[in-house]
């Protein structure tokens, strides 16, 4: 099969896990990385990982397939940053969704799910890794079942996360470490790494494990 991995930001963290997944696909399958939509060409199966655009239509339709991963248990959890939000939000059991885009944000055919469970102590990087290795399960799965493949229509409207940014980074130091650990859990040391404004200055945490 001829596979299109779109990648729009190439800083992204997945690009580990997308050479990865390339890897195991070739050289059973001729698999490409792109970093612009305008890349695609037509083929069999176009993968789009961590894209912060939406993919247009006519793009689209230069594959059959037109997979995308998502970190939430969709329709619920639409938008940006889902890891980072549901991990907010307390929950430490995370549903990956892959899906079958099309022009609606998060919308299509869910081909298959599958379940994280952490333990409340991982920080971003392990998080990451975890979920990169499963999409790279989810994919290879999906392709491997070829092309006996059926999925269940996403429908109603869930919810929907906001884009987030540095700003939604900033610890309160009135706070305990305690009360703010799953902020400290999903900042990233060097891209928009935690941090607190006290007495007319602005300090900087970055966060490592020991072990």
């Amino acid at each position: 099969m001829k596979i299109t991995i779109l990648v729009d930001n190439p800083d992204s963290w997945s690009l580990p896990y997308v050479e990865q997944l390339i890897a195991q696909l070739r050289p059973a399958h001729s698999v490409s990385l792109v970093h612009k939509q305008q890349e695609i060409e037509p083929g069999d199966v176009a993968i789009f990982l961590s894209c912060e655009k939406l993919v247009k239509g006519d793009i689209l339709k230069r594959n059959k397939y037109n997979l995308v991963a998502h970190a939430s248990p969709l329709p619920e959890g639409k938008g940006f940053s889902p890891l980072a939000w549901q991990i907010l939000e307390g929950k430490n059991e995370i549903t990956v969704s892959l899906f079958d885009a099309v022009e609606e944000v998060d919308a299509g055919v869910i081909y298959d799910q599958a379940v994280l469970q952490f333990s409340g102590h991982e920080l971003v990087d392990d998080m990451r890794a975890v979920l990169g290795q499963k999409i790279t399960e989810l994919i290879i799965n999906f392709l491997n079942r070829l092309p006996e493949v059926s999925g269940v229509q996403i429908s109603g409207p869930g919810s929907f996360y906001r884009r987030r940014g540095k700003e939604d980074s900033e610890l309160d130091p009135e706070k305990t470490i305690a009360a703010q650990f799953n902020l400290l859990r999903i900042v990233d040391n060097e891209r928009y790494p935690a941090f607190f404004n006290y007495r007319g200055h602005k300090f900087i945490l970055k966060i490592y494990k020991a072990d």
